[in-house]
């Protein structure tokens, strides 16, 4: 006989080491309705702060509903359909970007891992500006996920 499987939650080094290998998650913002706003977003997760940063223009509207409201999660997908990880907190949201080079634009770069920098970091830089980019970063106040075993 084959036993149901069994949801195990993850302590917070592992739902840490989940947040920091993937790349990709879900943000949830709150609707001025109270309904949440999904948006698939790109991220990079520092475990030594629990701060999960994302790159957005100034004008998208997930920067709006964090202004007015900056409760938000992350939620991430494991390496299978039944694990995840979920980072609760509230949102800062940066300046926007206004000289290639500045305190925002140099996060934006770092955030970017050392593979896949740009070979023009100039280039980069004015870019950023010119689209109005500004840094979201989740402080997390609490990590939750869990992860299936299957005994067969």
């Amino acid at each position: 006989m084959t036993q149901a499987p069994t949801a195990r939650a993850l302590s917070d080094e592992a739902l840490s080491a989940l947040l920091a290998k993937q790349r990709f998650g879900t943000l949830a913002t709150a609707k001025r309705s109270g309904h949440p706003h999904l948006t698939t977003m790109v991220y990079q997760w520092d475990p030594e702060s629990r701060t999960a940063r994302f790159s957005t223009t100034a004008d998208r509207v997930k920067v709006q509903h964090l202004r007015r409201d900056p409760r938000v999660a992350l939620h991430v997908a494991g390496d299978d359909v039944w694990s995840f990880a979920v980072a609760e907190g509230e949102a800062e949201i940066s300046e926007i970007t206004t000289v290639p080079g500045d305190a925002v634009g140099r996060e934006l770069l770092a955030m970017i891992p050392e593979s896949d920098r740009p070979e023009d970091e100039q280039a980069f830089l004015e870019q950023q500006v010119a689209e109005r980019r500004v840094v979201i970063r989740l402080k997390a106040r609490r990590l939750y996920g869990t992860a299936v075993e299957f005994d067969g």
